[in-house]
């Protein structure tokens, strides 16, 4: 669904909207939050997602997360997808930090292979040969893990306190 409510044709990107008899019905005692997230019956989730021809719908991301660079909309799952097939790197995360010119730009963490060696500078390049410019990282930082959930979810809030 876009931004008015209209049901966005596939291929389109919009926000995963749901409604069935096991939605919840609000949160306790916050009607403002209550409010945004339940509209007519139905569940806004914050999650961004699109069908395709056949119908089936594909997760690509939170909106709370999307990264904006110069006006593009940079989802942070489609450049870490990128970022792990580097040959040096074990895992990757992703988050925008602000930038006075573009808004914001990416900022990578980046897990390395054990035994492996690679250099910010290193990565910058290969990045700008494997992903449109705008979304390659303008910064790295070299991290021993993720900070993760027990279940693994990466923690990105966690991420915005290491400098």
């Amino acid at each position: 669904m876009d931004e008015a409510g209209n049901t966005l044709p596939p291929g389109e990107v919009g926000e995963i909207i749901i409604r069935g008899p096991g939605n919840f019905k609000g949160y306790w005692n916050k009607p403002e939050a209550t409010a945004k997230t339940l509209k007519n019956g139905w569940v806004h989730t914050g999650d961004m997602g699109k069908f395709d021809a056949d119908g089936y719908l594909t997760f690509i991301g939170r909106f709370k997360e999307m990264i904006k660079v110069s006006g593009y909309s940079v989802f942070p799952e489609e450049v870490e997808t990128i970022l792990i097939k580097h040959p040096a790197i074990a895992q990757a995360a992703v988050i925008g930090v602000a930038d006075a010119h573009k808004g914001e730009v990416v900022r990578a963490f980046i897990v390395r292979k054990p035994g492996q060696s690679l250099e910010a500078d290193g990565l910058l390049a290969w990045s700008k040969e494997n992903m449109a410019s705008y979304k390659a990282p303008r910064e790295v930082r070299f991290i021993d893990a993720l900070p993760a959930t027990g279940a693994g979810k990466v923690l990105r809030r966690l991420l915005r306190d290491i400098p």
